[in-house]
């Protein structure tokens, strides 16, 4: 839900949960407003599960301080199995994710990692070798410069994004009337932190009328028109309800007449809180499982009370026109279809590589962590991209894995996190 931004430039939104789970509630809602769907996909051959580790010995590295170590840290840290024996001997995935590895080195050699596994300087022998390795000799590539770590329990939870598609048009035409809006000037974020300390870290989105600051027109007053006249549409969609489900995904591409693609991405939100309509659709018993595919379908058949529902969900995304290649991940890039996972920066560095072997046969192999997003928390809670059409749409709408992960670090990282918790004082009272 992948969420620019999630979102100045970490695009996506899971679709997943945000379908059936109601958004946390914030001050501003996150970036995706974005979740997962709660019907389980139907089995699919699952690959053998990763060899068992042993249960992690949290691993205080660095110096400790009154917050305690990194979170990854102190999640547990295990030495995973040879990578010889875990990756297979030939798979399209793993050249994809070397394709996507060497892609993230320019960021991942600067970036400050919030885990607190790595600093760049470890990527650089990998990201040295990426640059002239064959792409034909992928597996030996990860087998020479990484080893296998467990976070945690290394039981993993994963979902699925993608890139969607509609009909849409440049301008207004018959059948191609609803707009999609760019973000309001007068759409203004305040940080309650300038005002009172208890208030730092919130924040507050509305606009000004005359001396007060009110919240901003939710989802049910814009779609009846309160933006329009005011030069704020860049495009129109054919249909509402692939409008709303693209709002869900945060970014996409409007198929035009002509044949043509226009990409659109995450310009901001409105400021108000966010609800999953697949969960009050369950509740209310209107639907039995809570993916896209069931809400879409009761949307349509129930028109106007599909309209009435999309209205109790007050979040409303705004629109920008992307140019250039794919959908911007986290790291700045464009993600990799069927190589890029959003994962938690907290636990896992963007850039690494990320072995799945789930009870789902289609996410199984490696991927790499070039994304983040809102609903994705934990160390083993994982969002795999599938790109766009509507193969793509399949797999992410249905996508509910679980089994387990380990994370690619540069060879010797184990060593150094276990010699600096030998080496680590005690920790503060």
């Amino acid at each position: 839900m992948p969420i620019l931004s999630r979102f100045s430039g970490r695009w996506f939104l899971a679709l997943g949960g945000a379908l059936t789970l109601a958004g946390c509630g914030a001050v501003i809602p996150p970036g995706s407003p974005g979740g997962r769907p709660a019907a389980r996909p139907q089995p699919a051959t699952p690959r053998p599960p990763l060899p068992q580790v042993p249960t992690p010995v949290p691993t205080p590295g660095g110096t400790p301080t009154e917050a305690g170590p990194a979170p990854a840290v102190a999640a547990g840290l295990t030495l995973g199995p040879d990578l010889d024996t875990l990756l297979p001997a030939s798979s399209d995935r793993t050249a994809l994710a070397f394709r996507a590895f060497r892609a993230s080195c320019p960021s991942l050699v600067r970036r400050r990692d919030q885990s607190g596994l790595t600093s760049g300087s470890d990527w650089q022998a990998a990201c040295t070798a990426a640059a002239s390795w064959s792409e034909a000799n992928a597996r030996e590539f990860f087998r020479r410069n990484f080893e296998a770590v467990q976070i945690g329990d290394g039981k993993a939870y994963a979902t699925g994004y993608y890139e969607p598609e509609i009909a849409g048009c440049r301008t207004p035409v018959p059948g191609c009337e609803t707009p999609l809006y760019k973000r309001p000037a007068d759409l203004i974020d305040v940080d309650l932190g300038l005002f009172s300390d208890s208030l730092k870290g919130k924040r507050i989105r509305g606009k000004v009328d005359k001396t007060n600051f009110i919240p901003y027109d939710d989802r049910g007053a814009i779609t009846a028109g309160s933006l329009a006249g005011r030069g704020l549409e860049i495009a129109y969609a054919n249909d509402p309800i692939e409008l709303f489900f693209l709002e869900i995904q945060g970014s996409g591409r409007l198929r035009l007449p002509d044949g043509g693609v226009m990409r659109v991405g995450y310009d901001g939100q409105n400021g108000r809180d966010y609800t999953g309509i697949g969960k009050l659709m369950k509740d209310r018993g209107l639907i039995q499982a809570g993916s896209m595919q069931d809400i879409m379908g009761y949307l349509r058949a129930n028109p106007a009370e599909g309209v009435a529902l999309m209205n109790e969900n007050k979040s409303y995304v705004f629109f920008r026109e992307l140019t250039g290649a794919g959908p911007i991940g986290a790291l700045g890039i464009a993600v990799t279809p069927e190589a890029t996972v959003a994962a938690d920066p907290s636990f896992v560095p963007l850039g690494a590589p990320v072995l799945l072997s789930l009870d789902r046969a289609e996410p199984n192999g490696l991927w790499v962590a070039q994304d983040t997003g809102g609903a994705i928390k934990g160390s083993n809670r994982f969002d795999t991209f599938w790109g766009a059409g509507e193969r793509a749409r399949g797999i992410a709408g249905g996508m509910s894995g679980r089994g387990s992960a380990l994370l690619l670090l540069p060879i010797g990282t184990y060593a150094r996190l276990t010699s600096q918790q030998n080496a680590a004082p005690p920790p503060l009272p």
